[in-house]
């Protein structure tokens, strides 16, 4: 009878290694395939010494599996990068600096595996901010609602796991700026009283990741629990757009309180936010609510009001789904000069910052926030 992945990792797990751990606590498991004829995976190793000190490591999962498997068929292979080729290590760089590197460590690796959805150390609710479709404001949003809430007094922390297109940085001035990492701990940033972790703080800006989907999973793993957040009462999680793996795995692998979803009024924007709530009650992750993103502009010269992308559309669709409504944000360009400017528009006193108040506001005393 064929045994199950699980059953295997357990296995693997009671195998010690050189310098303690086993061989899924230390993250030395790679391509892990179990199907009714065979059991495949690669050991990952540092370097070749590490590998001749892993050998023994080998032949003992080599046995084990193959006594306990019967019929499957267990193939390991072991690599390690060739010494002469292995880029050298970069130093960590100070928070408050402007240097390139970032700190040494290694992210973007394999997710690490665990029993289910789990709570992140210090954080009372996450909240992921989704949208079916690109172009909605959502990051923009994201950023505005985490200042708001900053300044309703909440204790906020907010995650860019818009992994490929990583723009918080920017819309919250901290462009150019490192967080700093010591051990497996990364230190985050702090900007407008919101507390900032992004892989864009740990890149060039406009260097492009080129990952597969385990490799993202594994990054968004170590942003949630490897970052020093502290106390926060909410955490927002700006999500990438569509319903792939980074929603996948958030849901997976963190304890998330709720999701919002932004959509703009227009029917191709709306049929988008549906799939997105769809994908989140197959997640079995609570939609606290719709907001009606770029919903009305007012002209600055004769002040006449124009629906650019119709209006109301948000609304009538959490009506019809039966999902409370938290709102909408006008479409107003000082939006867009103050998200390029690094300070959200929420941070000061405008009509626009108070619709991102309001909606502060109504998370607040929802306790959703």
């Amino acid at each position: 009878m064929a045994i199950s992945r699980e059953r295997v990792l357990e296995e693997l797990a009671r195998i010690e290694v050189p310098g303690g751990g086993n061989l899924v606590s230390r993250d030395l498991l790679r391509a892990l395939h179990v199907d009714s004829g065979a059991i495949r995976f690669v050991i990952e190793t540092e370097d070749a010494a590490s590998a001749r000190a892993l050998a023994p490591v080998e032949a003992e999962a080599q046995r084990r599996l193959t006594a306990l498997c019967g019929d499957q068929k267990v193939q390991i292979v072991m690599t390690a990068p060739a010494a002469s080729k292995a880029p050298p290590p970069r130093a960590a760089a100070g928070a408050g600096g402007g240097r390139d590197a970032p700190p040494s460590m290694k992210i973007g690796r394999h997710p690490t595996p665990q029993a289910g959805p789990a709570p992140v150390s210090g954080v009372a609710r996450i909240l992921a901010i989704g949208s079916g479709k690109g172009g909605v404001g959502k990051s923009t949003l994201t950023a505005n609602l985490a200042v708001a809430l900053a300044r309703q007094g909440r204790r906020v922390g907010l995650l860019d796991a818009d992994i490929y297109g990583p723009s918080q940085p920017r819309m919250l001035g901290l462009t150019g700026q490192r967080v700093s990492g010591e051990g497996n701990m990364i230190e985050p940033l702090h900007a407008h009283g919101v507390t900032v972790m992004s892989l864009g703080l740990m890149m060039k800006e406009g260097e492009a990741v080129v990952w597969r989907g385990p490799m993202l999973m594994g990054a968004l793993q170590q942003m949630l629990n490897q970052v020093k957040w502290g106390e926060l009462d909410v955490l927002l999680v700006d999500l990438p757009p569509g319903t792939g793996d980074v929603q996948l795995s958030l849901c997976q692998k963190a304890q998330v309180s709720g999701a919002i979803i932004v959509s703009t009024p227009q029917d191709v924007a709306l049929l988008d936010a549906r799939r997105a709530i769809d994908m989140f009650d197959k997640l079995k992750t609570p939609v606290l609510g719709l907001v009606e993103n770029m919903s009305t502009y007012i002209c600055p010269n004769c002040g006449h009001e124009a629906h650019l992308f119709g209006h109301g559309g948000v609304a009538a669709e959490a009506a019809k789904l039966g999902l409370p409504f938290l709102g909408e944000i006008p479409l107003n360009l000082e939006v867009r000069l103050a998200g390029d400017d690094g300070t959200p528009i929420a941070a000061g006193d405008s009509p626009v910052a108070h619709s991102f108040a309001r909606l502060a506001e109504r998370l607040v005393a929802g306790g959703m926030a």
